[in-house]
């Protein structure tokens, strides 16, 4: 088992309790579709926490005498009981190329999908599972495991995939083509399908807004995050999140699509203000949209003379965190805040201005790691 440390920061033991037994490491974090909780695989089993208020909801072991029962990839059936669960870890119990289905409710498993290969992450929605592997994503119906659909990806060593909540089915996953992406629209048991060059490296992050109108997208730069409309692929917006390269962990829609919040390694939270109603007549990745609340609005006269770093719209608000540490994003259901959490073991609730934008406000901090009998002080 990986050492407490290399997950969660600085763990001592407690003076009382020295031979007390560490905390579990996190493998995997993930939120519900709208923010409500947001689930932790660790190498012990997986957590779920409420986010409104801050409590902890349960906690499912599957380890024995510590070892084993490991949780890679753990992902919430919309508000319901039932868990789609991959193993993950050192000696682990669970399979990593297979999907079983937890029910909390009954304290089983209730059905599972093998793979050939390694699953690499996994979608849901009421009606659907989608499991991702490098290099295909499946879809399948939530009722009785059929197989519906399978698409062939470039390779996708991050199991890149999303898919809307609610309504018709959109799922967006990598093209073929380095910088491409694949929307698939289902209406009415039909299939579309569109690819988009969203960038010329590789892909490292996308997102969908809730009725997956709108796609976010992110390459391995991290430099700039781009806004595409799903039906036509019209590129509408173009975010800079910063001028050095950066790995860029989690791109998350605000519910009304008003707000997209971004991650990365650098340690500062971004909330970028979208304007996508009207959108441009862009059709290429490569070009860029007419920019609007740019850092720099006396420039824009200057569009296509001056370089994109003063054309591209800068993000309205901040919150800083540590660096090197990745950290997931959501929006919160309390007006303009934003929802952290951290593989550090750090849960964050965040609120920004949507006038004056700056600094955030953080209005709480949890360690959602900290074991109830503070066994462990965990720095």
């Amino acid at each position: 088992m990986a050492s407490p440390s290399t997950a969660a920061g600085l763990t001592i033991r407690n003076p009382r309790n020295p031979d007390a037994t560490p905390p579990p490491s996190i493998l995997h974090l993930s939120f519900d579709q709208e923010g409500d909780s947001f689930a932790v695989g660790t190498t012990h089993g997986f957590m779920v926490f409420n986010t409104d208020p801050f409590v902890r909801a349960f906690h499912q072991d599957f380890s024995k005498n510590g070892q084993g029962g490991g949780v890679g990839v753990v992902q919430r059936i919309a508000a319901t009981n039932k868990f789609a669960v991959v193993g993950g870890g050192v000696g682990q119990e669970l399979s990593r190329d297979t999907i079983v289905i937890w029910d909390n409710l009954v304290g089983q498993f209730t059905g599972e999908l093998y793979f050939g290969s390694e699953v690499k992450s996994v979608r849901l929605r009421w009606d659907r599972i989608v499991a991702v592997t490098m290099h295909s994503v499946s879809v399948y119906d939530q009722k009785d495991l059929e197989l519906l659909h399978e698409i062939e990806t470039g390779p996708n060593p991050k199991g890149l995939c999303e898919i809307s909540p609610w309504g018709r089915m959109v799922l967006v996953c990598l093209g073929s083509d380095k910088g491409e992406v694949r929307v698939e629209v289902e209406h009415y048991g039909l299939s579309t399908s569109r690819l988009i060059k969203a960038h010329n490296s590789d892909v490292a992050c996308v997102a969908l807004s809730n009725d997956g109108r709108l796609l976010a997208t992110a390459s391995t730069k991290g430099t700039l995050v781009r806004v595409f409309d799903t039906s036509d692929g019209r590129l509408l917006q173009e975010l800079r999140r910063g001028s050095e390269e950066a790995e860029i962990h989690s791109l998350c829609f605000s519910s009304d699509a008003e707000w997209l919040a971004v991650s990365s390694n650098k340690g500062t939270i971004h909330v970028f203000s979208l304007d996508t109603g009207s959108g441009s007549s862009v059709t290429n990745g490569s070009q860029e949209a007419e920019p609007k609340n740019s850092s720099f609005p006396h420039l824009s006269s200057f569009k296509g003379i001056l370089p994109k770093y003063f054309s591209s719209e800068w993000s309205m608000a901040q919150f800083c965190v540590p660096e090197d540490i990745k950290h997931i994003v959501a929006f919160g259901h309390q007006k303009n805040t934003v929802l952290i959490i951290g593989m550090n073991g750090r849960f964050y609730r965040c609120k920004f201005d949507p006038i004056g934008g700056g600094e955030m406000t953080q209005m709480d901090c949890r360690n959602f790691l900290q074991p109830l009998d503070s066994e462990y002080i965990i720095l």
